[in-house]
This record gives C-alpha cells, structure tokens and sequence, in this order.
C-alpha cells in the first residue's frame, strides 16, 4: 500500500535548531525506511512563505498502516518533538510508483 505523509512540525526558533541537530539521524532512518518499517519513494521539507521550515512530507510504501505510522514515529523528527502531528492519507492502489526512484536504500 501507498501512503501519503505529511508531518506539520512545532514552529519556533527553538524548533529550527533542534531540527538542524536531528537532521543527520532523520536522513538514516529515512535511508534505511526505519529499519525496514517502510519504503520511502520520494520526500522533502516543506517551507512556507519565508522559506522556513513548517514541516515535511513523503510518500510511503508499507505493508499496511500500521506499519506507515510506525515508521513515521520512530523518526528522530517525531521522537525528538520537532513533528507536531503524523497525518497519513492512502494512495489510490493504481498510484503509480514506478514513476518514482526510491530514497530507501535497504
């Protein structure tokens, strides 16, 4: 199954560093799709206006959604507070993901 996840992050300049601080330990789980939870296709930031942080987003593959959020909160971003809240929506079975080259590398 495909999921899209969107993680609206807490705002603050607090946030931000702690965010910096987390990056390389976000970008591992990532890669390694939480140790196998989920294969991440594609994935960013998400910047508002004043090109700042708000949040991030991915599209996921896992087995079903329990494994989808799992992934999502086993990330560093989540786990160290930076993610105010996990929102996963269900891509249509005919989601096209061969389109995309995956981030996951396991």
């Amino acid at each position: 199954m495909y999921f899209l996840m969107i993680c609206p992050h807490h705002p603050g300049a607090d946030i931000a560093a702690l965010r910096d601080q987390l990056r390389p330990q976000h970008r591992a789980w990532v890669a390694s799709g939480g140790d196998g939870l989920a294969r991440v296709l594609t994935g960013s930031a998400l910047w508002n206006a004043g090109a700042e942080g708000i949040g991030n987003f991915g599209i996921l593959e896992a087995e079903h959604e329990a494994a989808a959020r799992a992934f999502a909160e086993g990330d560093p971003f989540f786990k160290g507070g930076v993610v105010k809240r996990v929102e996963l929506t269900r891509l249509a079975d005919t989601f096209q993901a061969g389109r995309i080259q995956p981030l996951t590398t396991a």
